[in-house]
């Protein structure tokens, strides 16, 4: 029935975009103030063993994605290759992820907001949540057009940083910190200025700075040509990867040191203050406000978009796969929104641990989603080699890069847990899972909810 079906109302421009917006979010432009404080000028090998991981992350979730035509999210996959039971606590657990970093995305609101008006930080995180769901009522059409503007204006902000950035240091720019140049990255402390033991504490906000990377996967049902533009996306990421997140760093600590730097505040909206362009400085602020509503708004799609499939699939409420007149899920928008709208709450009750609790839990549980896609690919070879060997789209270097990847997640997980900021969040993560598989086998038993 066409009335249930969500259209296919996302091209290939949009795919793109969103592709990027999905891998430049609040993580950098917010959450790198707190890692380059712990990892001084080492965050950038942080970010680039972080991103080459997601990398192969995100090709194991293309092949699969594409090896079978039905496939409209990971809990499909994990349906397929893992049972019910994985299909049910990932796709909760998606949810869950999203619903957490929608949360520090409009946490960050807040931060930003701030800056120019003294109001409490829950009122603007709020407002935000009110209007992105107005907007996500409507179509998907206009999710795409929104992602498509907003992630261009972060791309023309990253152009515009690295270009300034590169003539500042040929013409030797003098700011308030000192000269700028490329000895600012190891004149102060040298690359590993807090040891191995900083370098290793900032991949938490790391693994946070990619959440999201994966979202092409969960829009693939809505995508007009899957089979071109999920690899065509895909392919891009190293690319992007390499130029947004350390190109991007590696301006930023080149302009002033790494010293210098709040993790309280965008090292963005700071680099320009200090650079003496206080006018750039609200630019930028206005920029990194974007941002965080473009990811809020990443992350009421996605939230949505996996409560539909959980519905379709019965393992959620069946009212939650209905859709309006606009074929959006709208009971699972609304769900949704309510839930991230206790970011708004938290912000208000405490403002300042608020942001590194919601992301300390996002990274945990998309460390999950994104261990199921890599634990299912290795099956899929396993079991399948009949699809694997018609792939056009085959993810390089598996099975072995994929056991590789996931030791490196296991290792975040330890650091989490000897880190005394995430080691309470990671502590209290397994009482999602305790109740999902409660929930899964009290579902079991009654036969449906």
């Amino acid at each position: 029935m066409a009335q249930q079906e969500l259209k296919r109302d996302l091209s290939n421009r949009h795919v793109q975009l969103i592709a990027i917006g999905g891998t430049i979010g609040t993580g950098l432009f917010l959450g790198s103030g707190k890692a380059i404080q712990l990892a001084g000028p080492s965050i950038i090998f942080a970010y680039l063993i972080v991103g080459i991981a997601l990398f192969f992350v995100m090709r194991a979730l293309g092949e699969l994605l594409l090896s079978k035509a039905g496939y409209s999210s990971i809990t499909d996959i994990a349906e397929d290759y893992l049972g019910s039971w994985a299909s049910f606590v990932t796709g909760w657990t998606y949810w869950f992820c999203w619903i957490m970093t929608a949360m520090a995305d409009v946490i960050a609101v807040g931060v930003y907001v701030n800056y120019w008006f003294d109001i409490p930080q829950w009122i603007p995180a709020l407002i935000c949540v009110i209007v992105l769901l107005g907007l996500n009522l409507l179509t998907v059409k206009l999710f795409g057009e929104l992602e498509f503007w907003f992630a261009l204006i972060k791309v023309v902000t990253i152009l515009a940083l690295i270009g300034i950035g590169i003539v500042l240091v040929v013409i030797g720019f003098q700011t308030d910190s000192g000269t700028v140049s490329v000895t600012n990255l190891w004149e102060h402390g040298g690359l590993f200025p807090n040891g191995i033991s900083g370098f290793l504490l900032a991949f938490q906000m790391v693994v946070f700075a990619y959440v999201g990377v994966e979202l092409i996967g969960v829009s693939a049902a809505e995508t007009a040509d899957p089979a071109k533009n999920i690899p065509s996306a895909i392919n891009k990421i190293p690319l992007r990867i390499l130029f947004f997140y350390v190109g991007a760093l590696l301006v930023l600590l080149m302009i002033n040191p790494w010293t210098e730097l709040n993790a309280a505040e965008s090292p963005f909206v700071k680099t320009f203050t200090l650079v003496g362009i206080p006018i750039a400085a609200g630019i930028i602020n206005f920029v990194v406000l974007t941002s965080a509503a473009s990811a809020g708004n990443s992350g009421m799609f996605s939230t949505s978009r996996t409560l539909y499939n959980l519905g379709k699939q019965d393992q959620g409420p069946a009212r939650l796969a209905k859709l309006n007149e606009k074929h959006v899920p709208g009971n699972a928008l609304w769900l949704s929104a309510i839930v991230i709208s206790i970011g708004a709450l938290l912000s208000k009750l405490i403002p300042d641990q608020a942001f590194s609790i919601v992301t300390t839990i996002s990274a945990i549980c998309f460390i999950w989603v994104w261990s199921i896609i890599l634990i299912c690919h290795i099956k899929y070879k396993k079991t399948r080699k009949d699809l694997h060997a018609k792939s056009t789209f085959k993810a390089p270097l598996t099975p072995f890069v994929n056991y590789i990847v996931l030791a490196l997640f296991a290792g975040v997980l330890v650091i989490m847990l000897v880190a005394d900021e995430t080691r309470p969040a990671l502590l209290l993560t397994p009482l999602w899972f305790i109740l999902l598989f409660g929930l899964y086998w009290g579902r079991n038993r009654k036969g449906s909810y």
